[in-house]
């Protein structure tokens, strides 16, 4: 029997694909919660050996949930859904050792079997987004870079940023031209789409 538990911050949706896996006689869901961070707690609590994770979690999401559970319970196996199949997003979803990788419009028989091989100890990806992954390559931006356009995500302005960053105004200013620059983008709110879209921006 393979024990699930069940991450999805809409009750709907979680109260639905629980009811789906239960109707499978090898499958239990064990646990539904409604945020990343119950996760770990929930597969401790109930001796899950699988956790199907929504990628878009209030606080800690779908990733970072998984690769808590990788260090912290590793022998449960991660399946990470997505409303929003970005390719770097799922590049991140990999570096966490997340076992498979669906969007949330599969269908019926696409998620149970994801689920299935998941639990057998295969890997699953929706093989449309590992192609646009493999060829939309590695973000170009640096970790300092993507802290810099995460603080502009946040609202924050050139002062702020450096104020929360121990750096410059001017050097902040030169972070935010590079970023633009390496994107191709028209200024800085159109990085931050085009970082968000390649899922290069958690």
């Amino acid at each position: 029997m393979q024990r699930i538990v069940l991450a999805e911050d809409m009750h709907m949706i979680r109260v639905a694909l629980a009811a789906l896996l239960d109707l499978e006689p090898d499958m239990e869901v064990a646990a539904q919660v409604g945020s990343g961070s119950e996760v770990l707690p929930a597969v401790l609590r109930t001796g899950a050996d699988t956790a199907i994770l929504d990628i878009d979690m209030p606080g800690m999401d779908g990733i970072a949930a998984a690769a808590v559970l990788r260090d912290r319970a590793p022998g449960c196996r991660t399946l990470i859904l997505t409303g929003m199949a970005r390719p770097g997003t799922l590049r991140r979803a990999l570096d966490a050792q997340v076992a498979g990788f669906l969007p949330k419009d599969a269908s019926p028989e696409e998620l149970l079997g994801g689920v299935r091989r998941v639990g057998a100890g295969r890997r699953v990806i929706d093989p449309e987004l590992a192609m646009a992954a493999w060829e939309i390559g590695d973000s170009p931006l640096t970790e300092r870079e993507v802290e810099v356009l995460a603080r502009v995500a946040e609202g924050a302005d050139t002062t702020q940023i450096a104020a929360t960053t121990s750096l410059s105004v001017g050097t902040v200013r030169n972070y935010l031209t590079t970023i633009v620059n390496k994107l191709g983008a028209r200024n800085r709110v159109d990085a931050l789409r085009i970082a968000r879209d390649n899922g290069w921006l958690a």
